[in-house]
């Protein structure tokens, strides 16, 4: 797994992820637990679909 995921497309992955699962803890929808993979992937710095697309916002990686 090579790091695919930078800098603030990193941070806004967390944030959202963070705000969805606030969100369904609060009693919002059931489909706000998908914040879990943005929370993941940010967190990890790696997204298995851009590798499937192969799309990389990490700078010291980029091909």
């Amino acid at each position: 797994m090579k790091t695919n995921v930078g800098g603030i497309d990193k941070i806004l992955r967390i944030l959202v992820g963070l705000g969805l699962i606030a969100w369904a803890l609060m009693g919002g929808p059931v489909w706000a637990w998908i914040g879990i993979l943005p929370l993941l992937t940010g967190a990890m710095g790696w997204c298995p679909a851009y590798t499937l697309l192969g799309m990389n916002t990490c700078p010291l990686k980029k091909k």
